[in-house]
């Protein structure tokens, strides 16, 4: 399941350094709006509807996770930091900068604020020659045409031309010399929202724990004693079948694969639920199926206070979940304190994100990736 919407935007100015304030827009887009997952060459274009000088025009997709009534606000936020006034008439004219929503996701939208799809995209060689770069098979909810049909629709023109191309904001991030990423965190933590980010963001392969089918979860948050050896010993098991399973899919010399889960996992909490004999017992079985486990570039830890997680467990609402003490995330959070002592500094990352919110912020999510990568660049893996 995605995390994020999808949201085509179209820009365009016809004044001053014209290439100058597009790269400033996406910029301004890229880190407070979302993700930019695709960007257009600048095409050069005649005004439509009006006299004037012809404008730059480009159009891009972002990820993002705010809702189109909320990214229209942020367009008109943008604009306006980059100099726009908006005026009361309606007519066509010269723009310091012009940000249109065209499709988001693949609602319709009719609202007084917006109309999406783009009511005019369909008759708009300066909307539709750059978005047939980027996705000439994004089919029109209403017209049920792609956007290569309503381009072939348009009247030909030699006016319409290819000018430059701009960087995209996240190419700064290469991750292409990193094969596997391991994100931990105690329960609530936030690993896999932002394992699914990274992995959506950067074309990444996603291994995500299939902690919802365990059958033994819900039993030992009503009796731990009775249910914690059989839970862990289940987990143990699903976690290696399933972490030697996915991996085995991938290419791990060419594929990128960011895991919300590593098998320390397993030895983490096995150590805090179990008794002292059973955990013997544990650390046995663990030993044999850790030989063969592929083991990450980078483990990363997502450090969260207790009063966090909590209510980050109260917020998603799992019933069987609702009942965890304090006491025992204070455990769990020991618990990997003390497991990473053992590791070396090359690899593991400690990120305290108790006053991050990468899901609601996308400035916190930018910071938690430029820390990632500064630490593979440090290490030499980037």
């Amino acid at each position: 399941m995605s995390v994020y919407h999808q949201v085509i935007l179209s820009l365009g100015r016809n004044m001053g350094n014209r290439k100058d304030y597009l790269h400033q827009a996406i910029d301004l887009i890229h880190q407070r709006m979302g993700m930019i997952s695709l960007l257009s060459s600048v095409y050069e274009t005649p005004a439509w509807g009006f006299e004037s000088a012809p404008f730059y025009n480009i159009t891009l997709a972002v990820h993002t996770h705010y809702d189109a009534d909320q990214v229209l606000t942020l367009c008109m936020e943008i604009e306006k930091q980059l100099g726009r006034v908006r005026k009361p008439s309606s007519g066509y004219a010269s723009r310091v900068i012009d940000i249109d929503i065209l499709f988001f996701d693949d609602k319709i939208i009719r609202t007084d604020r917006l109309q999406v799809p783009h009511p005019l995209l369909s008759q708009r060689g300066f909307v539709l020659y750059p978005l047939y770069e980027i996705c000439p098979e994004l089919k029109h909810p209403i017209l049920s045409k792609t956007v290569a049909q309503m381009k072939s629709e348009l009247p030909s023109t030699d006016d319409i031309k290819i000018v430059d191309r701009l960087i995209n904001p996240k190419k700064k991030w290469d991750f292409s010399q990193v094969n596997f990423l391991a994100i931990e965190g105690n329960i609530g933590a936030g690993k896999t929202t932002l394992s699914r980010k990274i992995a959506e963001d950067f074309n990444a392969k996603p291994v995500l724990e299939r902690f919802a089918d365990n059958p033994f979860l819900p039993k030992f948050y009503e009796d731990q004693s009775r249910y914690a050896f059989p839970l862990e010993m289940s987990f143990l098991a699903d976690r290696y079948s399933q972490l030697q399973d996915d991996l085995s899919q991938y290419n791990l010399f060419s594929d990128f694969v960011v895991a919300d889960y590593f098998i320390f996992k397993s030895l983490i909490f096995a150590q805090v639920t179990l008794e002292e004999d059973e955990v013997r017992l544990y650390r046995n079985i663990f030993d044999i199926m850790y030989k063969d486990i592929v083991k990450p570039n980078l483990y990363i830890y997502l450090y969260q206070n207790t009063e966090r997680l909590l209510q980050n467990i109260a917020k998603r609402g799992r019933s069987y979940e609702q009942n965890i003490p304090a006491e025992y995330l204070e455990k769990i959070n020991t618990g990997y304190k003390e497991f990473i002592t053992s590791l070396s500094d090359e690899q593991v990352l400690i990120i305290d994100i108790s006053e991050k919110d990468f899901v609601q912020n996308h400035e916190d999510y930018l910071d938690i990736l430029q820390t990632i990568y500064e630490k593979l660049k440090k290490e030499k893996m980037v």
